[in-house]
């Protein structure tokens, strides 16, 4: 029973997007067609279509595997062990440090090739 009804709801998932499609194009299409009207108003009725048009992109089996990963990915944030500010700015200064120190150790090694090539010329 309840195969059939996910077959039904995919089989319409064409038909969702060709829906999702066609709203984004009329929004686009009634913002180049109203381009005398004021901005307010032509923000609004595309902001209404396209939100309408996501709607409808989200009942189709893609639209919810996306929310399913949304939700997933909002309880794996949540289980992030963010670092303290101490740890923060520690990590910051030996990485600044570190880049220092590589920084002049190319720069040395530039001015001694440099100073090598010059002397081998002349």
């Amino acid at each position: 029973m309840k195969q059939t009804a996910e077959v039904q709801d995919t089989r319409f998932d064409a038909l969702k997007w060709a829906a999702a499609v066609v709203l984004v194009a009329v929004a686009v299409a009634g913002n180049v067609y109203f381009a005398d009207q004021p901005m307010i108003y032509r923000v609004i009725g595309v902001v209404v279509l396209v939100v309408a048009a996501l709607g409808i992109a989200l009942t189709t089996s893609r639209g919810r595997e996306l929310t399913s990963l949304a939700r997933n990915a909002k309880k794996e944030i949540q289980r992030v062990v963010w670092p303290t500010r101490q740890e923060t700015f520690q990590t910051t200064a030996i990485v600044l440090g570190a880049v220092v120190i590589v920084g002049l150790l190319l720069w040395l090694i530039d001015m001694f090739f440099g100073w090598l090539v010059s002397t081998l010329i002349g």
